[in-house]
């Protein structure tokens, strides 16, 4: 096996020149401990990544060398954590698995009169991370959704899905003089932008996925990551129809930044740059199904001032959707206040967040005015996906706090209207709800929600959500019904 791997660090050495040249003047000033070089904050590098001996959404984004170590290891499971393929530790490989069984109940479904809707949902999901040498990864991860219940439709196949290779591609990367240098190819999640644009939407059972290239050079104070993916289009059967789709391709760039702490009087803040492009051949507006070219060009600003923490983006979209110009405008700003002097993490907090995404021109009026996520996480609006942010105005007062030693509740009131009333009303899946287009309320609804998560061990979280979705004149008009959605899920992670 030593053998085996000594020949593939041969094959890679080209890469570890590639890092030792720039700085081949400087090693002998200097100390061995060169591994300290700062990076750019794991938690705002595009990848989210952990921090070494935590789990992130993203398996692949966690650093487990901790675990080398035997002393740090609490349980047969951290074993598998940092499994050596060679004498020196330089190869090894990092299995990780996750177990989720949840059940949501949903009164109305989709809205309409109709007998209560229960999904008994089950995800199992397991990856492995082989590292060989300091400059070459390979990652692969499977999952399989099952789904039962009653009144269930025809589900998705993100949400019953009996196998799919979910995850699999190879990373390259090196230090060239203070910057780190990588590229990953294959099919991957995506992450690196606004959460309610970009996002591996968890809430799914089978997560999204796109295939193709991502690179990135990161300093200690600036990033660049360019892009070009296409989306999975996923089967329900085994892992040969889960292929790529030909119709959609989403390509771009992204420039963050680390903020001097004097901004705003004292902070620690980020801002990331994007500009974007999403092609796809069968876009959908109004009932029809032509090709779109959707132009994104935008920013984020994330971080905390003192007590105030903030979360604010705003983009401009621009393109064609068959003979329609399309103008549309996204904005979402979050801000929440600190309470007290504890720990940021377990502090009480009172916020809202002010939301914007244009509307107008879905049903061929002038411009396409209607502002569109690519692939982001809808739950922000509403736990049952019924909101999106396509000619939506959202204030959304709220507050979490933690009640318990590694639980954290949060609550908070939603009040949305549309911002075009000769637009439909749009659901999460992009799709309007029938008929809205021809009513002239405004007011959507107002939504109640909260949430407890439980993180009961490392390993095991507990996670429980209600929402109550009151539909006003919008939808009322259109003859649909209010809903109420309980959900309760436990998650277990290796």
């Amino acid at each position: 096996m030593d053998l085996r791997f000594s020949r593939l660090r041969a094959a890679t050495a080209p890469l570890c020149l590639l890092s030792a040249t720039p700085a081949l003047a400087e090693t002998t000033a200097e100390p061995a401990g060169e591994a300290q070089r700062k990076s750019y904050p794991a938690a705002y590098n595009g990848d989210a990544a952990a921090a070494p001996g935590g789990y992130a959404l993203s398996r692949w984004a966690e650093d487990w060398r901790v675990m080398q170590n035997p002393a740090k290891r609490d349980d047969p499971l951290d074993r598998l954590k940092f499994i050596p393929l060679d004498d020196d530790g330089d190869v090894y490989l990092t299995v990780s698995g996750e177990l989720r069984l949840r059940m949501n109940l949903t009164t109305n479904p989709n809205l309409r009169d109709a007998q209560a809707q229960r999904q008994d949902i089950n995800r199992e999901t397991l990856g492995a991370d082989l590292h060989i040498g300091p400059h070459l990864r390979l990652y692969g991860e499977v999952s399989h959704g099952g789904l039962g219940g009653r009144n269930l439709g025809t589900p998705a196949a993100t949400l019953r899905n009996d196998l799919v290779l979910l995850q699999h591609f190879v990373e390259v990367g090196a230090d060239i003089g203070s910057a780190e240098v990588g590229a990953r190819y294959g099919r991957q999640e995506f992450t690196d932008g606004p959460n309610i644009l970009v996002s591996q939407r968890d809430n799914n059972t089978i997560r999204y996925t796109l295939n193709g290239f991502r690179g990135w050079v990161r300093g200690a104070k600036a990033r660049l990551t360019v892009f070009d993916l296409k989306p999975t289009a996923y089967g329900d059967l085994g892992t040969d129809d889960d292929v790529i789709d030909p119709a959609r391709r989403f390509s771009g760039v992204t420039a963050g930044f680390v903020l001097p702490k004097t901004t705003l009087g004292g902070s620690q803040l980020y801002l990331d740059l994007f500009a974007w492009r999403r092609r796809n051949l069968v876009g959908t507006w109004g009932g029809r199904i032509g090709p779109a070219t959707r132009y994104y060009a935008g920013a984020q600003l994330r971080g905390d001032v003192g007590r105030l923490g903030l979360d604010w983006s705003v983009n401009h979209q621009w393109g064609t959707f068959m003979n329609q110009g399309i103008d549309a405008w996204q904005a979402f700003l979050a801000q929440t206040w600190r309470i007290g002097n504890g720990p940021a993490k377990t502090a009480p907090r009172i916020g809202v967040h002010v939301d914007y995404a244009s509307g107008g021109g879905g049903y061929g009026q002038g411009k396409l005015r209607n502002a569109y996520a690519p692939f982001g996480n809808n739950i922000y609006f509403s736990y049952q996906l019924y909101l999106t942010p396509s000619n939506l105005v959202a204030v959304t007062p709220n507050a979490s706090f933690t009640p318990f030693r590694n639980a954290r509740i949060s609550a908070e009131y939603e009040l949305a209207w549309r911002d075009d009333v000769h637009d439909a009303v749009y659901r999460a899946n992009g799709q309007p709800f029938a008929g809205t287009q021809n009513g002239r309320g405004r007011k959507i609804a107002d939504v109640v929600r909260a949430q407890m998560v439980w993180n009961a061990t490392p390993r095991l979280t507990l996670t429980g959500r209600y929402e109550h979705l009151m539909a006003r004149a919008a939808l009322t008009d259109a003859g649909y019904r209010s809903s109420d959605f309980i959900a309760g899920w436990i998650s277990y992670r290796f």
